[in-house]
């Protein structure tokens, strides 16, 4: 089977998107969709979305990660969708879509920066200086004080083996305040089982968390290793969080077709 696919990527967290409106790849497989992420032997990427039709929304967005298994909500993969779907109606500006966590909405500016929201957040567990949250994705958020030093790789596939997360598996945040309203953030993916240079889901459980921040709007502005993001939001109280945004870039880097062969399978 061929595949037309389409490379895009939100602040180096890249994505491969495949047009479904058809069905036509309703029945990729695991092994299939591992494939295509591979960077020694597919396209390569840290996950993949179909770019399905909804009656009622502009579109349905499912994801899957690097492993090939089905994945929840991915901030800067929505990014990256609502600047797919521009393709198709390069007026229109603001989209809704269907996401694994349910219904959002997102915008491109005129700057080239595209922001979704993001659901509200109702509860958060903190243990051991870290905290625990649902952004769409779980994760943890640990506070470092030199993110650039922190063991990402091992820590975060130390949580993966933990009672808690063995087996459904979570996000590991690694979090430096630069200042009041900055901060550098590596993140441990699950699915990917490694670094990846951003993470949308992680950045906003990074800017929710950020200790000392009283009640009321805040944005804080996010450094990842493969760029710049902000994070808007209200904070009702440590527990609560609403009216949340996640903005930044979101790039397309190339088109192509690859072959799906039997050893893919």
């Amino acid at each position: 089977m061929e595949v037309a696919f389409h490379k895009y990527q939100g602040t180096g967290n890249d994505f491969i998107i495949l047009d479904n409106r058809s069905g036509k790849y309703d029945q990729l497989s695991q092994a299939q969709i591992s494939f295509l992420c591979n960077r020694k032997f597919g396209i390569g990427a840290d996950g993949l979305m179909l770019y399905n039709a909804s009656e009622i929304a502009d579109f349905s967005m499912i994801y899957y990660n690097a492993d090939g298994r089905i994945g929840s909500m991915c901030g800067n993969g929505g990014r990256c969708m609502i600047h797919f779907a521009s393709r198709f109606n390069p007026q229109q500006k603001s989209f809704q879509f269907e996401a694994p966590d349910g219904m959002h909405n997102g915008s491109i500016h005129e700057d080239g920066t595209v922001c979704i929201d993001m659901k509200p957040v109702s509860e958060v567990n903190y243990s051991n200086q870290c905290a625990v949250l649902n952004t769409g994705s779980p994760h943890v958020v640990q506070p470092v004080e030199d993110a650039a030093t922190a063991d990402v790789i091992p820590i975060g596939r130390a949580f993966q083996q933990t009672d808690a997360y063995r087996g459904k598996g979570i996000n590991v945040n690694f979090v430096q305040r630069l200042s009041d309203r900055r901060i550098l953030v590596r993140t441990y993916e699950r699915g990917v089982e490694d670094e990846t240079l951003s993470c949308g889901t992680g950045v906003t459980a990074a800017a929710l968390t950020l200790p000392g921040l009283p009640s009321g709007k805040h944005e804080i502005e996010v450094q990842t290793p493969g760029g710049h993001l902000k994070v808007r939001f209200v904070k009702e109280n440590d527990q609560n969080f609403s009216s949340i945004f996640l903005c930044g870039p979101a790039t397309f880097v190339f088109s192509g077709e690859i072959s799906l062969q039997t050893d893919n399978l």
